[in-house]
């Protein structure tokens, strides 16, 4: 009779990994010089910063990235003394496995350059009322008359007397 222990998949799952703040590049490239598949899902984030908005890679899961291994073959204790590794997560003493379906939904939604791509719904939508936060309409208020799909709002501003359509990016508008 042979007792098949059943407590460890037979082949590689993803788990996850939880890692310091700011550190998922540093873990990825440490984790994976000790052998692991990693899968850092990065989007596209906007950042305003100085009066300025640029647009930079972001973890879509700040502080986790996935790791790919068979708990009963690899050596998966050593991750736990990663550099910029916190933990692995676990159910007790087992490291938590992640069903395929979500990393290649994940991987589904990249586009050419490897980025998740997010669903974007726009912030405001015709005849709401808006004010203008920076720039050279500072605190104007406004009524939104069409959304872009450029990430643009156009409005209409009440100036001397008369209705003038603005074309502004939507981070430099807030609702009134």
């Amino acid at each position: 009779m042979t007792v098949v222990d059943r407590s460890f998949p037979t082949e590689s799952s993803w788990h996850v990994v939880q890692v310091h703040l700011h550190a998922e590049i540093k873990a990825r490239m440490h984790l994976s010089r000790q052998g692991f598949e990693t899968y850092l899902p990065l989007y596209l984030k906007r950042r305003r910063h100085a009066r300025r908005i640029e647009t930079v890679s972001a973890p879509l899961y700040p502080s986790y990235l996935f790791v790919r291994f068979n708990p009963s073959i690899h050596r998966w204790r050593s991750i736990h003394s990663t550099i910029g590794v916190a933990r692995l997560v676990c159910n007790g003493d087992v490291p938590a496995a992640l069903d395929q379906v979500i990393i290649d939904n994940l991987k589904k939604r990249e586009n050419e350059r490897g980025f998740i791509q997010l669903e974007r719904k726009p912030k405001f939508s015709p005849h709401d009322k808006v004010r203008v936060c920076d720039g050279a309409f500072t605190d104007c208020l406004g009524l939104v008359e069409d959304v872009s799909d450029r990430e643009r709002v156009v409005i209409l501003l009440n100036m001397l007397g008369r209705k003038v359509r603005v074309l502004l990016h939507e981070e430099l508008v807030v609702a009134a």
